[in-house]
C-alpha cells in the first residue's frame, strides 16, 4: 500500500471484487435460483439460531408453554411454538425490508431505554405469575375486543405467543449478521422485495426451527401436575428473571448488572436450602437439586468477588486475577476515540493518515448484544490487541440511532451494529474488507493478516 496520503473522501465509492461475505452472499442472491437461494437462506437462519440474539426467545417461548399449565398438549406446544415463530418471522421481514427500502434500521427504534425498562418489568411480571404470586391475565378490555379469535387469552394462547414472538423479534434480538446484512443490500440494490424478503422470512424461520422443536418437546416432556408442574414453574420463573436481567444490562451500569447475575445465583440457592444439611434418607432428585443450588450459590459468590476486584464480566468473573501478577498493558481493555459525525470521522481518517497509520472503525452500540460480544471476546483478546496496536483505533457509537448516527450508518450502507470497517492511507474504505456481526478472535485475527 502507498504511504501517500490522497486527498479522496472516506466516503468516495471504491471499485471492490465480490470479496466479503455479505457481498458473496449478495452475488448469490443475484445469480443462483430461487429456491436455492431459500435453501441456503434457511441455512444462514439455522446457524444463526444459537447466537446470542437468539438464544433467550428459547426460555421465553418454553415459558409460555409452562405457563399453560396442565392444560397443555403435544399438539398445542406445537402450534403455540408455531405462531411464536411464524409472527417472529413476518415481522423479521417485514421490518427487514422497510428497513433497506428507506435505508433505517427501524428495529433500532425499540431499543430506546423506556422501551427496554418496560419488556423488562413484563418479563418480572411473568415471572412473579410462574412463582404463583398470581394469575396473570389479559385485560378484560382486550379480552372482549379479542373474543372472536380466541376462547381464552390467558399466557399460554396462540395469538398470545404471536405478540410475544413480535415483541421478541424486535427488542431481544435486533443483531446485524452477513446474511442478514446481504438481504438488505440487495433489496436496497434492486428493489427486488420479492425475492429479499422471501429470504428474510425463509432466515427467520430458520433461525426458528430449534424452538419448534424445544418447545413441542416441552409440550410432551412437561409434567401434567403435581409438585414437578410447580417445580417447572419456579425454574422458568427464574429464567425469566435472567432473561430481564440480560436485557437491562444494555442499559444500565455494569457493575450493577454484575450484582443482579449473583443476586440470581444466590437467592434461588437460598430457597434451594444449600445451606441446610441433606438428611440422613433423601431421594436422588433432592441431592441433585442440592448440587446444583451448590453450583449456584459458589458461581454467585465468585461473580460479588469478581465485582469488588472491579470486573464486569459475569462470564469470566475473576478474570486478571488468578494468575495473580498481572500484565496492566494486556488486561487494560482496548481504547477506542470516539466519532460522533462524517465531519470528526473525516478529520480523524485525515490525521490517520498523516502518521502513515491504517484506520479501524467499530460500529457499537449498547442494546447490542453481538457488539458486546465482540468487544469483550475478540477485541480484548491479548493476540488481537497487539495485532491492532499499529492502526487507529475509531468507535461510532450509534446507540441513541440520532440523525448523525443515521447519517454515518447510511454512508456506508449500513443497516445498524456491528460492523468493523478498515481505511487504508489513502483514507478510502476496503469494503471487501469489512467484518459484519460477531467474529472468533482466532478468525479475526487471520482476517487482519490478510489485509
Amino acid at each position: 500500500v502507498s504511504s501517500t496520503a490522497a486527498t479522496t473522501s472516506p466516503l468516495a465509492s471504491v471499485k471492490k471484487k465480490p470479496e466479503s461475505e455479505q457481498d458473496l452472499i449478495v452475488a448469490s442472491l443475484q445469480q443462483d435460483s430461487f429456491f436455492l437461494t431459500l435453501l441456503s437462506f434457511l441455512g444462514f437462519g439455522l446457524l444463526l439460531a444459537f447466537t446470542p440474539c437468539v438464544f433467550p426467545m428459547i426460555p421465553i417461548l418454553s415459558g409460555i408453554i409452562v405457563g399453560h399449565g396442565e392444560n397443555i398438549t403435544h399438539r398445542k406446544a406445537f402450534f403455540l411454538s408455531l405462531s411464536f415463530v411464524l409472527a417472529s418471522a413476518i415481522t423479521y421481514t417485514v421490518f427487514g425490508v422497510l428497513a433497506a427500502l428507506f435505508g433505517s434500521n427501524l428495529q433500532a427504534i425499540f431499543q430506546a431505554p423506556w422501551v427496554i425498562y418496560l419488556f423488562s418489568a413484563i418479563f418480572i411480571a411473568l415471572s412473579l405469575s410462574m412463582f404463583g404470586f398470581y394469575n396473570l391475565e389479559l385485560p378484560k378490555s382486550l379480552q372482549t375486543r379479542l373474543q372472536n379469535t380466541s376462547n381464552k387469552h390467558r399466557d399460554g394462547s396462540f395469538i398470545s405467543a404471536a405478540v410475544m414472538g413480535v415483541l421478541s423479534s424486535l427488542i431481544v434480538g435486533p443483531c446485524v449478521a452477513a446474511p442478514l446484512a446481504a438481504a438488505l443490500m440487495y433489496i436496497g440494490q434492486t428493489g427486488d422485495v420479492i425475492l429479499g424478503g422471501s429470504a428474510l422470512f425463509v432466515m427467520g424461520f430458520g433461525m426458528g426451527v430449534p424452538l419448534l422443536i424445544i418447545g413441542a418437546s416441552a409440550g410432551s416432556l412437561l409434567p401434567k401436575a403435581g409438585h414437578w408442574l410447580n417445580a417447572s414453574k419456579i425454574v422458568f420463573g427464574v429464567i425469566m428473571l435472567a432473561v430481564a436481567v440480560w436485557m437491562l444490562e444494555r442499559i444500565i451500569a455494569p457493575e450493577l448488572t454484575m450484582l443482579f447475575w449473583a443476586m440470581l445465583c444466590i437467592i434461588p440457592a437460598i430457597y434451594l436450602r444449600v445451606l441446610d444439611p441433606l438428611p440422613e434418607i433423601d431421594s436422588g432428585w433432592h441431592k441433585f437439586w442440592k448440587g446444583a443450588g451448590v453450583i449456584l450459590l459458589a458461581y454467585g459468590v465468585l461473580i460479588l468477588i469478581g465485582l469488588s476486584a472491579g470486573n464486569t464480566n459475569p462470564l469470566l468473573p475473576l478474570k486478571g486475577l488468578a494468575s495473580g501478577s498481572t500484565n496492566p498493558q494486556q488486561e487494560a481493555p482496548i481504547e477506542f476515540k470516539r466519532v460522533a459525525s462524517l465531519a470528526e470521522l473525516d478529520q480523524k481518517l485525515k490525521a490517520a493518515s498523516a502518521q502513515g497509520k491504517w484506520v479501524m472503525l467499530d460500529f457499537y452500540a449498547d442494546w447490542c448484544i453481538s457488539c458486546k460480544e465482540m468487544e469483550a471476546y475478540t477485541l480484548n483478546n491479548p493476540d488481537v490487541k497487539q495485532a491492532l496496536s499499529s492502526f487507529v483505533l475509531l468507535q461510532a457509537d450509534v446507540t441513541e440511532n440520532n440523525d448523525q448516527d443515521k447519517a454515518l450508518l447510511k454512508a456506508f450502507d449500513l443497516i445498524g451494529p456491528p460492523a468493523i470497517l478498515f481505511f487504508n492511507l489513502n483514507q478510502q474504505e476496503q469494503s471487501s474488507a469489512r467484518v459484519i456481526g460477531y467474529q472468533e478472535a482466532e478468525a479475526f485475527l487471520q482476517h487482519l493478516s490478510q489485509l
